[in-house]
């Protein structure tokens, strides 16, 4: 079963829906269900006009999209008391909000050059399916943007996120510093951008199952796991 999440970084509903996908699968594993799932995450920018060397303060830039302070504070409040609910600690006084292009190459690297370029292959290596690199990588990026309030947009807080993960690859910081416009991560990320608009994508996270079907949303496990289990029987 291929699933491809459509999801950015900085989106507090794609880290919720992460997680509560990630409890579905373990949920059905314990009763025994075997899925043969690979995973992978396209990208999505939630604002391509957000500037790379100007990062705001999360609740400044929420104000400023959402109509004012009093509506940022309500929005921050009810995904902190949601992610809470799923095991995740949000610090969203101390988060920075800036563009997420640099994070979608690390991620779309991560994908292609996979184990050889592991920092330690035989431990955190060869795994497929929902627990991979790819995953793991984005996992400490999010971790970065939503806990420790760093600016994931430099490239320096991005090499420690993928090392953080075990991955690392000796041009990796040169990658992500060119803005060559047919640099390769570059390529990668505008192509998950047009797969998105080919799929009628307008909010994420989007779930799109074998390339047919989509599910939009952070939904429940519970509503991951009957699905899930629906699609392993098909």
């Amino acid at each position: 079963m291929r699933v491809e999440i459509a999801s950015d970084v900085v989106c507090p509903w794609c880290y919720i829906g992460k997680r509560r996908f990630e409890r579905a699968v373990s949920s059905l594993a314990d009763e025994g269900v075997t899925l043969e799932l690979q995973v992978s995450y396209r990208a999505f920018l939630l604002d391509p006009t957000a500037p790379l060397d100007s990062p705001l303060p999360v609740r400044e830039a929420y104000a400023k999209r959402f109509g004012g302070e009093q509506r940022a504070d309500e929005i921050l409040a009810n995904v902190t008391k949601v992610a809470a609910e799923e095991g995740i600690g949000f610090a969203m006084h101390k988060a920075i909000r800036a563009n997420t292009t640099r994070a979608h190459r690390l991620l779309k690297i991560v994908a292609r050059h996979g184990d050889e370029a592991l920092e330690n292959p035989q431990s955190a290596g060869s795994q497929k399916g929902f627990d991979n690199l790819q995953s793991r990588v984005n996992e400490s990026i999010m971790r970065a943007y939503f806990i420790d309030g760093v600016d994931i947009s430099r490239v320096d807080t991005l090499v420690e996120c993928a090392a953080r993960a075990g991955f690392s690859h000796p041009t990796l910081g040169e990658q992500l510093s060119s803005d060559v416009p047919d640099e390769p991560s570059l390529r990668w990320v505008t192509d998950d951008l047009a797969w998105v608009a080919a799929h009628d994508i307008t909010a994420v996270p989007t779930f799109v199952i074998n390339d047919s079907f989509a599910v939009p949303g952070a939904q429940d496990s519970t509503t991951f796991v009957r699905l899930l289990k629906r699609l392993a029987a098909s």
